[in-house]
């Protein structure tokens, strides 16, 4: 998993706010939504892989995922958390 220190120094490429990791619980909702179908980046492309990890935006409403423990800081990748609220 990504290192607590870099994840500290990370910031949202969009608005610069601060990035924190992701708790497990949001990990598994957001792979239950991949796993039936129902999740997908800004880019409007079905999220396929499961997640690894992410980073959620200080306002709880992007999730950046992890993927091979590298940080995927690209606003079209990022994960709408809308999605799987409800």
């Amino acid at each position: 998993m990504i290192d607590k220190q870099l994840a500290a120094i990370l910031v949202c490429p969009e608005n610069q706010t601060p990035l924190e990791l992701a708790e497990d619980e949001l990990i598994a909702r957001l792979n239950r939504a991949i796993a039936a179908g129902k999740l997908k980046n800004r880019a409007g492309h079905a999220v396929e892989r499961p997640l690894q990890g992410g980073l959620v935006r200080q306002d709880q409403t992007l999730l950046y995922p992890v993927v091979d423990d590298i940080p995927v800081l690209l606003v079209d990748e990022a994960i709408l958390l809308e999605q799987i609220r409800g």
